[in-house]
Formats: structure tokens, sequence, C-alpha cells
């Protein structure tokens, strides 16, 4: 149908992505014609909107429009995730996924090149700006929310958490962003089946590469009905509960993050790995775990393994692991693995599903 699109997990554009999951979406000039498909675009539930690497829109970089601030300073993004940042100027796009299109959408073009990354962007985490450090072309976000960073960057002031910038030249300071223009989220914004998504990805025991598909809408059409799942819904904070050898804590289901990550080695009882695999846990046989994770009225205990993760790279010919897994101090990630042999409902804000109105996930 034309509201569903393949996805695959494979080594990536870099061919070296463990559990990176990855599709392809074409940007255009808005109006236009002028429309470039990017392949090796990570597909992320756990952030919110296109951003691309100047590099991979060698066609239709240069025709996309620069947003720009009441002064007529352009607008830059210093996105920020777990361990890292992503910086480049925001521009207007047509987005195309899947057959459906959202039209006229602040995107963000990751270049470092044309104004340098600004020192309190970098003091968040190492920028991630060309193909060697992102592992992808570009990153879908495509969680719950509709905007990237919401309320909080739309004021001046301390509280603001500097996702967007006003640059002249080489000079950049931290500014407010209406929600409007910020960085939005595609799935929001199509003409129909907006109210959501689906990630459906087979089982396994360990692939060179893994096909599934992305759905988009939830009981809008016959291929997304939502049936027997049980509903999560998030807390003020996107969370959702998880419970672990007696302990709660703050859980996510995020398809960005190739692993389970999840509390300390001194919590869990899993030794980490070497420097060479640092980030990862290394077990000396499989462990097999289980948590529960509840929202509401809804409980569902997740059993699951984790390998040692230098055993599992030096399997040359495997980049999908159902058993991956490392630290995340205090939360609980339900990363890449958690969406094998599972079909994973993401419901956005203020959108209505036959389950009620977004944000939600289900499985």
């Amino acid at each position: 149908m034309s509201n569903a699109q393949t996805i695959v997990v494979n080594g990536g554009p870099d061919g070296n992505y463990a559990n990176g999951l990855f599709t392809a979406v074409t940007v255009c000039a808005p109006g236009s014609s002028n429309c470039q498909t990017v392949s090796g675009v990570l597909v992320d539930t756990g952030s919110f909107g296109l951003r691309i690497l100047s590099s991979a829109l060698s066609t239709v970089g240069g025709s996309l429009p620069q947003q720009k601030d009441a002064t007529g300073n352009s607008v830059f993004e210093c996105a920020q995730f777990v361990d890292s940042v992503v910086w480049g100027p925001v521009k207007t796009a047509d987005i195309s996924i899947g057959g459906e299109k959202g039209s006229s959408l602040p995107i963000q073009v990751i270049n470092a090149n044309t104004t340098p990354v600004p020192s309190g962007c970098k003091a968040i985490g190492p920028p991630e700006e060309d193909l060697s450090s992102l592992g992808a072309n570009g990153i879908l976000g495509i969680g719950f929310f509709l905007q990237d960073c919401g309320s909080a960057c739309a004021v001046s002031g301390s509280s603001n958490p500097g996702f967007y910038y006003s640059c002249t030249g080489s000079s950049c300071q931290i500014t407010a962003e209406s929600i409007s223009r910020q960085v939005q989220n595609p799935v929001g914004f199509f003409a129909g089946d907006n109210n959501g998504l689906i990630v459906q990805l087979p089982s396994t025991t360990g692939a060179a590469s893994l096909t599934g598909s992305l759905t988009f809408g939830i009981g809008t059409r016959s291929n997304n009905a939502l049936t027997s799942q049980q509903v999560f819904r998030p807390d003020n904070f996107g969370n959702l509960k998880t419970s672990f050898k007696g302990q709660t804590y703050a859980g996510f289901i995020d398809s960005g993050s190739n692993g389970y990550f999840f509390l300390d080695s001194a919590t869990t009882g899993l030794p980490n790995c070497p420097s060479s695999q640092k980030g990862f846990y290394c077990p000396s046989s499989p462990a097999n775990l289980s948590a529960t994770n509840t929202s509401g009225s809804s409980s569902n205990t997740v059993h699951f393994t984790i390998d040692n993760a230098s055993d599992l790279f030096a399997t040359n010919s495997a980049v999908a692991f159902p058993s991956l897994g490392g630290p995340n101090p205090a939360t609980f990630d339900w990363g890449l693995p958690f969406f094998f042999g599972r079909n994973v409902y993401v419901a956005i804000e203020g959108r209505q599903t036959s389950a009620g109105s977004g944000p939600f996930w289900a499985y």
C-alpha cells in the first residue's frame, strides 16, 4: 500500500553499523519537482524531525530555503542526543516517505562547514557531522512528539536548552524558536495517515540483514489496525515505568538505539566490555533477564538476553544482533533488539486513534 515503506537492518551506508535500522527519504525543494531520494537514513522512534547530511543532498541541498529569524540572521540547530550533537542550518523542504508527503517542513541539514559549531553546542557532546561519525546519511526522527524541542525552546533566557541559534557569519547566539518553526516530525504533517506509525520487523537469531516495513497511520487503513496490542502511555517526560530486580526506572522504546541500554554494571551484575567495545556489556555467558513495563492498567514482562558484545561483533557476517546491550545509568532504553519479532506502534501526540489520543506506544 501507499502508506508503507521498506526498512532494513544492515551495515548502513558506511558498512559497519551494528543494529542500525535504515530507510530512504525523498527531499524536494518546496513546491517543486527538484527532488533527491536519500537512502541510508536511520529510523529513530526516539527523536523528532528529519536531519540529513549536507553531503547526502548533493542534488537538491542548494535549493532548500534557509530559515531566517526576524532580524534576517540564519537559524541553525544544535540537536542534542544522549552522547552527541548534530549541528547545521534549519531549511525548508517537502518530504516524501512511502507514498506519504509533508509539505514545506523545517528540517536540519547537518553541516559544520558553513558556520562552525559554537563552543556551547560542543560542550554538550561531540558533534557528529559526517558519515564516518554519524554512521548514517541522516536521521528520521518519528517518535510521538510533533517537534524536536517544543515550548522549552520557544522562550528566551536561561531556561532555554539551547537547541536553536541565530547566526551571522561565524557568530552564533542561542535564540528562541517558535514551535511552528522548529524541526518537525514529518509523520504528524502528512496529508493523511498522520496519527502514528508501525515499525514491523521479523524475529532473528542474528543476520547479515533483516527486512521489515514502516507503515504510517494507526487504524486508518486495513494494514494498520490496532488489535490486541497493549497501550503504554508516557509520562510528562516521555517515559513509561520499567521494573527490574524489584526497582522501578524510567523506560522508553527507541529504534534509534542499537541495543538494550539499561542501568549499570553494579545494578545488573553484567560486566562492561573492555575499551575496544566500550559502551556495551560483555558477560562471560549469555544472561537471560526480564523486566516489566507498566503504564496505567497495561503491564507486560519482557524477557531478553544479553550476550558478550565482543563475541557478537566478531561474527563478521552479522549486523542484526537480538542480544546486544550496554549500560545507561538510571534508565531503561528498549533499543532496536526490542523491535525484533514485534509490531511496535507509535501514536503521535494530539492525534486520535482507535485507542484514544496519542502519545503512546503499543505492542
